[in-house]
């Protein structure tokens, strides 16, 4: 059975290290192993700075909403923005690919998702 835990947050850059911590939280209720908490943690913060730093750009307002699903042999993290479809060729994208196990990127003019996975116990 999975459980998941949703978090909204304002676009402010000190809400980044609260949802890594959360993240870090959840990851280890979750199985994922101890040498792999470091690369949850990291590529989770990038995505979500990436995700505050285009709502203050285009949509201050809007909440960024961060999603955390134990699935049984896989730990899934999503952050999710309402922020216009921009390029992904920047410095943090290349931090999150090299970091997640799986990563899918969903772009449209109404937000980016960005959903990544590692192996748990």
């Amino acid at each position: 059975m999975s459980s998941t835990v949703e978090v909204a947050f304002s676009a402010l850059p000190i809400h980044v290290r609260t949802a890594r911590m959360i993240t870090k939280a959840v990851a280890l209720r979750s199985g994922v192993d101890d040498p792999l908490l470091d690369e949850v943690r990291l590529a989770v913060g990038e995505a979500c700075s990436r995700a505050v730093e285009a709502h203050q750009k285009h949509c201050p307002e809007e909440p960024v909403l961060l999603s955390l699903t134990d699935g049984g042999s896989r730990f899934s993290v999503s952050i999710s923005d309402r922020a216009p479809d921009e390029p992904e060729d920047g410095l943090s994208m290349a931090v999150i690919k090299g970091l997640a196990d799986e990563l899918e990127i969903v772009s449209s003019e109404g937000g980016t998702t960005i959903s990544m996975s590692w192996p748990a116990r």
